[in-house]
């Protein structure tokens, strides 16, 4: 496939996954500060363990500009960007001290049992994969978050989920760091490796990586079910 046939195929999956039950429950539990530091804490669990999964899909990819590209896109995430000069991590520790909860306990958060369980299926995914199937499970998690293609649905993950915040807890943009960046930089993310994918994906091969892609936002969903169905009981 061509670099926009598998921009369109995941936007097709992006499409799907945002209407899905699970985040409409989601989306409907008005929150409070202590359902939002649940969210934060899963959150930054996930945010962590994405660190692991680029890095196993970079060391099953022997192909050097690929490897270099993801080093562009972890810098990004790790290091310093437009965004924060101490990587993505701390825009979630920023964003909590609104909520009252501190850096150790963004830093230490006690995973739910469903999250556990999602975040050992995405380790898993990249680990043993094909590094192709990886990188897709990977990447269609940050096609969630385009704006420009979610419009019509209202939007993007983050930027759904940043409105949620200041709807339901008053807070300003400033009060949302994490949110806000993540429904601009994602735009980025979301197509760094489209070309990668036309470029190293055999015809043959492309059904098992679009599998892969779609797996992964099942995992993601069933990630939210958990938060979605804590909340509700705090």
């Amino acid at each position: 496939m061509t670099t926009e046939k598998w921009a369109n195929k995941l936007l097709e999956l992006a499409r799907a996954d945002i209407q899905s039950p699970a985040y409409d429950h989601y989306y409907a539990i008005t929150l409070t500060k202590e359902r939002a530091r649940i969210y934060l804490g899963q959150l930054a669990l996930f945010i962590r363990h994405r660190r692991d999964c680029w890095s196993y899909v970079s060391g099953n990819c022997p192909v050097m500009s690929v490897k270099r590209k993801i080093l562009e896109h972890e810098y990004e995430e790790v290091i310093e960007d437009e965004y924060s000069k101490y990587g993505h991590l701390d825009l979630v520790v920023r964003q909590a001290k609104h909520i009252g909860m501190s850096a150790e306990e963004v830093l230490h958060a006690t995973p739910l049992p469903i999250t556990l369980a999602v975040l050992y299926s995405w380790g898993w995914i990249t680990r043993i994969k094909t590094w192709q199937e990886g990188l897709a499970a990977l990447m269609i998690t940050e096609r969630v978050h385009d704006n420009r293609q979610l419009e019509d649905l209202g939007g993007g993950h983050s930027l759904r989920t940043g409105q949620k915040w200041m709807r339901d807890l008053g807070f300003s943009v400033k009060q949302i760091p994490n949110t806000d960046a993540h429904s601009k930089a994602d735009e980025k993310h979301s197509e760094m490796f489209l070309s990668v994918l036309a470029d190293f994906v055999p015809a043959h091969e492309e059904a098992k990586v679009l599998q892969a892609a779609k797996e992964s936002l099942e995992l993601r969903q069933l990630m939210y079910q958990g938060i979605s169905e804590a909340m509700a009981k705090a």
